[in-house]
């Protein structure tokens, strides 16, 4: 992490009305129940940090899309039982992010104390990185803590804008060890070093690889991206996932890797599908040798095999990107296949670094999650961090 950035270690909050940007954007069953409170317990030893000190809590987050006002499914009272349960304390709510109503219940607030406020997102002017906005959310508090790195590279007023009015600004923990995970793989990591990336669109990873190309031994292409190479190389992919516009892009990466001596390593057999659905006629093909009225929803168990080699033999391993639909049980073999490839390397004494987002679920839903270096909570700014761009999140916190 940045020197000049303090984390909450280097204030006393005895006294202090801390007002904590937290990342809540938790996903909701049908009854609004929390589904998955990752991201809650994250953010649960910085606000204990606080109350322990002697300070009070306000945190503020999004949830969802709102459309352009409030929503009632996007309100943060349906996750109040889920704070108060991680954190083990009761949670007061105001049913607006400013105004008369969080501006009274945060004055009364007491030491120990926790405030949550409504969706930030129920006001247009937050993601536009309105000052007014901010300014009237710096009224709450009096030091100002961001633990919210799923959001760290967006310059809203709660994330960016707001540090503007605090004197005591500083990272809370998840920030500070999402930070310092991920410059483990970028500054002098431990070689081999193998990047899996998948997922659907090579568009969203360009900057990324490129990227990693400086710095990989090995990069492993899976997922919906991979059907894109194999187009690009002359093969035929049925129904399967292309980006067209990027295939020359693709031949371009893979004679940089060539050049730079990275091992770029593609699937060599793929689990394909009449249908994209669970229970759509299946079967097994070469990569490039998809029939017409077919599409590749998996990597097959060749692949399988051929990637975990080369995660076995790696010190250092990034991962972002499922390999395949391993939301539908019958698509899922080669991306839990490569969750627990990870967490073997990493029993072997590998540092792995799970990127985020679809990832993070696998890893999550396989049930890996403890046995990897670290879970990133924010998949978009891990990659933009990655990528050398500087978060305005973070920006924000330097003195």
């Amino acid at each position: 992490m940045s020197s000049t950035v303090k984390n909450v270690d280097s204030l006393s909050f005895a006294g202090k009305k801390a007002l904590v940007r937290v990342d809540f954007n938790v996903p909701l069953n049908e009854d609004f129940t929390v589904s998955d409170d990752t991201r809650i317990q994250a953010a649960v030893p910085s606000i204990k940090k606080i109350l322990n000190d002697g300070g009070s809590a306000i945190l503020m987050s999004h949830l969802g899309r709102p459309k352009g006002g409030p929503e009632e499914k996007y309100s943060l009272k349906h996750i109040i039982s889920a704070v108060e349960a991680a954190l083990g304390t009761p949670v007061q709510f105001s049913s607006d992010c400013i105004g008369a109503e969080a501006e009274s219940k945060a004055a009364a607030l007491k030491a120990g104390e926790v405030l949550l406020l409504e969706n930030l997102r129920f006001y247009k002017e937050e993601e536009k990185g309105d000052k007014d906005f901010a300014g009237k959310l710096a009224k709450l508090g009096d030091v100002y803590v961001n633990d919210a790195f799923g959001t760290a590279h967006r310059a809203h007023a709660s994330t960016a804008v707001i540090a503007e009015f605090f004197k005591e600004k500083v990272a809370g923990y998840l920030m500070e060890s999402e930070l310092t995970n991920a410059d483990k793989v970028l500054g002098n990591p431990e070689r081999p070093y193998t990047a899996i990336m998948g997922g659907a669109k090579i568009a969203d990873k360009i900057l990324i690889i490129e990227r990693l190309l400086d710095v990989v031994d090995n990069l492993i292409i899976g997922g919906g991206m991979s059907y894109t190479f194999a187009k690009a190389q002359g093969g035929s992919i049925g129904n399967s996932l292309l980006e067209a516009d990027k295939m020359d892009f693709v031949l371009e990466l893979m004679e940089k890797a060539k050049a730079k001596g990275v091992n770029l390593i593609l699937p060599l057999d793929t689990v394909i599908a009449d249908d994209f659905s669970n229970t759509a006629n299946q079967g097994m093909a070469n990569s490039g040798e998809i029939p017409d009225g077919w599409m590749g929803l998996d990597i097959g168990p060749k692949t399988r095999e051929l990637f975990g080699k080369t995660i076995l033999e790696s010190k250092t391993v990034l991962w972002n990107g499922p390999m395949g639909v391993f939301e539908m049980e019958s698509f899922d073999k080669g991306t839990k296949a490569i969750a627990e490839y990870v967490a073997e390397a990493t029993r072997n004494g590998a540092f792995s670094l799970i990127g985020g987002g679809d990832s993070a679920a696998a890893v999550n839903k396989f049930g890996y999650t403890d046995q990897v270096s670290y879970v990133s909570t924010g998949g978009g700014a891990l990659l933009e961090h990655m990528e050398g761009k500087v978060l305005p999140g973070v920006a924000a916190l330097a003195e």
